[in-house]
């Protein structure tokens, strides 16, 4: 089966840290630079290495921080995974991808307890038609790339530049002879939060990189289908923001954020 990257080495340290080294297949390639990869399947196998790092059944992550350093080069890189701050009921850990000798990303994950907390639930994020019943949508084809390439996407029917619904699946694994968890499969496609509702589309004169992606999960995420109910914003001096409610087909399940950097081609 198709995978985004292969795993050639992984190490485990004296201090604790685990290092992976990995290989780029050409289902993660950017849409923005074909020298590049993307940075939801990039984002993905961060979230594959936090998830896998010392699992902990009481507690779950809650929050991972993705900080963009750079260009995240195509080909060759390592992933190195630690604790920041350990403890009971809550955990920080850090995964860094290095690639050409420079980090690239940065991803900080905090692992929270969990207990029933049903008798005080409840949610202000609604729910949206699931994919099922919307039809499927060539949108994301403007999109050059591997990554745009891998994924199937279905959009509600107002869906405009700037607000709207889109659902997005990849069969394609994270890892080659790996299965991959859902919890990551959908990570990995988050980031695409910023191409199904560009207020620019492709080619007209600017591009919107994101300098970061954060996600806030108030529900463990399942399934193989992302529903992305997003909204993007530019503002009038070079800055935006890309905001997401996140669904899965049993409803949302958190939020996610992307500060954009509007630059004129």
């Amino acid at each position: 089966m198709a995978a985004y990257y292969q795993l050639k080495q992984r190490e485990h340290l004296q201090d604790g840290s685990v290092i992976s080294y990995y290989q780029c297949h050409i289902h993660c390639q950017g849409a923005w630079n074909p020298n590049e990869q993307h940075m939801a399947p990039a984002g993905g196998i961060l979230a594959h290495e936090l998830a896998r790092f010392n699992p902990r059944p009481e507690l779950r992550i809650g929050r991972i921080g993705y900080d963009i350093l750079g260009l995240i080069p195509f080909g060759e890189f390592s992933v190195e995974t630690k604790v920041i701050r350990g403890g009971k009921t809550i955990e920080l850990l850090e995964s860094t991808m290095v690639a050409n000798g420079r980090p690239c990303i940065v991803a900080r994950a905090w692992r929270m307890q969990t207990q029933d907390t049903q008798h005080i639930a409840g949610l202000e994020d609604g729910f949206v038609a699931p994919p099922e019943q919307l039809p499927l949508w060539e949108g994301m084809k403007c999109w050059p790339g591997g990554y745009i390439q891998s994924i199937t996407a279905r959009a509600d029917a107002d869906r405009r530049a700037g607000c709207g619904i889109v659902w997005l699946n990849s069969q394609v694994e994270m890892v080659e002879g790996e299965n991959t968890l859902d919890f990551v499969r959908l990570m990995g496609m988050v980031d695409t939060a910023n191409g199904v509702v560009p207020r620019v589309e492709p080619g007209q004169g600017w591009a919107f990189p994101n300098l970061d992606l954060q996600i806030h999960l108030y529900r463990e995420p399942q399934g193989q289908w992302l529903g992305l109910e997003a909204t993007q914003q530019y503002g009038t001096d070079g800055i935006g923001l890309t905001s997401a409610v996140l669904h899965d087909q049993s409803g949302p399940f958190g939020r996610s954020e992307q500060i954009l950097t509007l630059r004129a081609m």
